[in-house]
């Protein structure tokens, strides 16, 4: 069995209480990702008359953050494989919201910028994810915001931490 993090206490799914929290933080994440509410929020988010997707929105964050992306970097900063930000990008150009263009200084590397109606559609889309972030948040006391924010940058880096080690090929403790 795979250990833990260095430093954690092992969840032991034999002890009741570990099982639960696992229980519940596992049916959290999954009502998050496709729960009615998630749902809600999604169509409230991207628009219901021309949706954007998730990934496309992803794109266009970072986008908007820095203009001009080689497809390779754009790629790896979405975690995706290349040929998986090749057909979003492809999907956000026939929308008219990104452009793509030769790199002025060596014609093989592609560059992704955003449009002016991309900026626009970000903006919409970023002014209803702070309005709903707002409302969201209300519902937690100040202090729980602080524990909340530092237990979703830890639980992330754990993610990323983990999946990284369990996908390493060279790691005895995935075998």
């Amino acid at each position: 069995m795979p250990s833990p993090a260095s430093g954690t206490r092992a969840v032991d799914f034999g002890n009741r209480t570990d099982r639960e929290h696992a229980r519940r933080i596992g049916r959290a994440w999954i009502e998050m990702r496709r729960g009615a509410g998630a749902s809600a929020l999604r169509a409230y988010l991207f628009g219901r008359e021309t949706p954007l997707e998730q990934g496309q929105m992803d794109a266009l964050d970072l986008l908007s953050r820095r203009n001009e992306r080689p497809m390779k970097e754009l790629a790896a900063r979405l975690r995706v494989d290349p040929s998986t930000a090749t057909r979003a990008v492809q999907r956000l150009e026939a929308d008219g919201l990104v452009e793509r263009f030769a790199s002025p200084e060596d014609g093989r590397v592609v560059l992704v910028r955003i449009t002016d109606e991309g900026a626009r559609r970000h903006d919409d889309v970023a002014a209803r994810r702070a309005t709903a972030m707002m409302h969201i948040l209300s519902e937690f006391e100040p202090a729980e915001r602080v524990q909340l924010a530092d237990l979703l940058d830890r639980f992330v880096e754990s993610v990323d931490t983990v999946m990284t080690r369990m996908t390493d090929p060279n790691n005895q403790e995935t075998a």
